[in-house]
């Protein structure tokens, strides 16, 4: 992934996440089963991503996915103004997710963690 990141961000309902862990695999949400790929978001994407499809929600985490674990899975494919978003074909596994935090989302779209912190 030449001048690509190695990690990007999954938006996802913290019960899922929780669902998933025990079986080592996410299989995806509706919106990702429905078009046949995992959605992912880089950090410059992720606020975008929250605020379009998120505002107003609780009950999240923001997954930190470790791209150089999935290999050919990431495909990167232009979505929102022709800006290449990251896409796993195929489920992600838990072991290529490095860190997780829950956070909700105000009415505005900002992305407000535990710790208080807000992006």
């Amino acid at each position: 992934m030449s001048g690509r990141p190695d990690v990007a961000f999954k938006i996802i309902d913290t019960a899922d996440w929780a669902a998933a862990i025990p079986t080592s695999a996410y299989v995806g949400a509706p919106i990702d089963l429905a078009d046949g790929y995992i959605h992912l978001s880089t950090r410059e994407q992720v606020g975008e991503t929250v605020r379009r499809h998120f505002a107003g929600r609780s009950g999240l985490s923001l997954l930190t996915v470790d791209l150089t674990m999935l290999g050919d899975t990431v495909v990167w494919e232009p979505s929102r103004g022709g800006d290449l978003f990251p896409h796993i074909y195929g489920v992600l596994p838990t072991k290529a997710v490095i860190a997780e935090r829950a956070f909700f989302v105000d009415e505005e779209g900002a992305m407000i963690f535990a710790d208080g912190a807000s992006v």
